[in-house]
């Protein structure tokens, strides 16, 4: 259960109380209300304490929550809870400006969906948070998101979303570029990411025993299949799991200290824009080091830089680069 989510349920069950004229409500009964909502959103007993109660009363009150004046108020010896004005509910607290700007990035950022296949449903929900929060506007737009609206592929981004989150086994006919005929094969997909303007699915192959990758633009076809779905590993976390290398391939290899000498005038834009999250920088010799599994995608990055950047260490690698430059040297002979 995300935690944000069952806070939300506690709050409109408390809210719910606490605006009732025909009970009282002590902290006993506000935890038994709050507890019977979770079971009711997420079909399982979750239990609630008393110090999650007064917490959650305290947020409610707060300026970061929904500044709800509540009166504490005894009868014989026990305390009961209610609104100051009876007809205040936490549904009705408006937005406040700082509320509206964030609303209006989040509108802006959930734009970028709009034309996407299978994504109408985005559209209609935007055109509702603009017109009900009179967000609706004539300016020009301000902001720019590299998506590639005719990509091959984003037609199955919404399936395969679904499948993840559904734990429905699929069957992908898929044609890689080397490849000259496609394959099929049985997958039991679990993520969806995003690289280098291209979406990439990862789920476990069943003929290989492992968990694969393939670029949407180059599945053939999708479609569901009979069979129990394997879950994903318990030692595979996709918050982590691209933490070693740039890209979405993970070779066999292991990590590699990878130094590198940058011109001077290209050291600044490096320097703000690291090429990897382990990325180091040494100002005084415009050097740079990242800590990574050697991988095609990151040839590419460091071939993109062109004289601007040398291999310095390790060997292996600097092979790799100097391979690539005398390809490219009998192209340019």
């Amino acid at each position: 259960m995300a935690q944000n989510k069952g806070a939300i349920v506690r709050y409109r069950a408390i809210d719910r109380c606490l605006r009732s004229k025909h009970g009282k409500y002590g902290i006993e009964e506000l935890r038994e209300a709050c507890a019977e909502a979770l079971y009711d959103a997420f079909s399982e007993r979750i239990s609630v304490s008393r110090r999650q109660i007064y917490d959650d009363l305290n947020h409610m009150e707060s300026n970061a929550g929904y500044r709800a004046e509540i009166e504490h108020y005894r009868d014989g010896k026990k305390m009961y809870y209610r609104y100051a004005d009876p007809n205040f509910s936490i549904e009705k607290v408006p937005v406040t400006p700082e509320e509206m700007d964030q609303l209006k990035e989040t509108i802006l950022m959930l734009n970028r969906f709009k034309g996407m296949p299978h994504f109408e449903w985005m559209e209609e929900i935007l055109s509702k948070l603009e017109d009900k929060f009179h967000l609706k506007g004539s300016e020009d737009s301000v902001i720019g998101f590299e998506q590639n609206m005719d990509l091959k592929g984003l037609e199955n981004i919404t399936p395969l979303f679904e499948a993840i989150v559904n734990k429905q086994v699929l069957k992908i006919r898929y044609k890689s570029f080397k490849a000259n005929k496609p394959i099929t094969c049985e997958l039991h997909p679990y993520y969806l990411k995003q690289y280098n303007n291209r979406w990439f699915l990862f789920g476990w192959n069943t003929e290989f025993g492992a968990i694969t990758n393939f670029a949407l633009d180059r599945i053939e076809e999708v479609s569901p299949m009979l069979g129990e779905y394997k879950p994903k590993p318990d030692d595979i976390d996709f918050d982590e799991y691209f933490d070693d290398i740039v890209g979405v391939t993970i070779p066999k290899g292991k990590v590699e200290h990878i130094v590198m000498r940058v011109a001077p005038d290209r050291y600044p834009y490096i320097k703000n824009k690291p090429l990897h999250p382990s990325q180091h920088n040494y100002d005084k010799e415009f050097r740079i080091s990242i800590d990574v599994i050697p991988n095609n995608e990151l040839i590419a990055l460091l071939l993109s830089f062109g004289s601007q950047m040398e291999v310095l260490e390790p060997q292996s690698v600097r092979d790799m680069m100097r391979d690539h430059v005398k390809t490219l040297n009998k192209f340019y002979k």
